[in-house]
């Protein structure tokens, strides 16, 4: 392996919306969505084994949310607030520190990014994250959106590889070419040590 990161002070990890409901056989599955599970729960331990901080965002939809198509909107329902779809895949093994951050539970506002509508921003600068590592789904949606708004942040960004996964390739290739080009590095999962 060539470049090896260390996790260190001042770094976090965020993991996007990795819920039953996204996973294959989910109501919104995410084609290969289950194989984000195992590269994220290898970071979980490192960054727990280094005490930086663990972040998991999650939809938490009431049942009558703007973006399920029975209320016009353009999803199946997914991710209703209490219901197992919402629940984070079991084999993340998220530790009982971990930060939960949960998004769009207004049934009239949608949100893709983590930090719309949340406290994610004040608790980044309240623990002094410069840099943050992304992973989850879906990487052309709420993954993008994130990254987006951690760069705006001014955040040094780390996309993990091979732990996101797209809901469209067409989408997620340009989703990609898009944080690239506003500053997100992307590294390997086994990168980080």
């Amino acid at each position: 392996m060539s470049e090896q990161i260390h996790i260190r002070d001042g770094d976090a990890l965020l993991i996007v919306d990795v819920q039953n409901d996204f996973l294959p056989g989910g109501s919104l599955g995410v084609p290969g969505g289950d194989e984000v599970v195992a590269p994220l729960a290898r970071c979980i331990d490192i960054f727990h084994r280094h005490g930086q901080p663990i972040y998991a965002t999650r939809d938490w939809h009431p049942a009558d949310h703007c973006s399920f198509q029975t209320q016009g909107g353009r999803w199946p329902p997914h991710c209703v607030q209490g219901t197992p779809g919402a629940e984070f895949a079991p084999a993340l093994g998220l530790p009982a520190s971990a930060m939960i951050i949960s998004k769009a539970s207004d049934p009239a506002h949608d949100a893709y990014s983590g930090f719309e509508g949340t406290n994610l921003a004040f608790q980044l600068t309240m623990y002094g994250v410069k840099r943050l590592f992304v992973g989850g789904l879906a990487s052309d949606y709420c993954v993008l959106a994130t990254v987006r708004d951690a760069l705006k942040m001014g955040l040094q960004v780390t996309v993990l590889s091979d732990a996101i996964r797209a809901v469209n390739n067409d989408d997620g290739e340009r989703a990609i070419a898009e944080m690239a080009g506003l500053g997100a590095h992307f590294v390997a999962s086994a990168a980080l040590v």
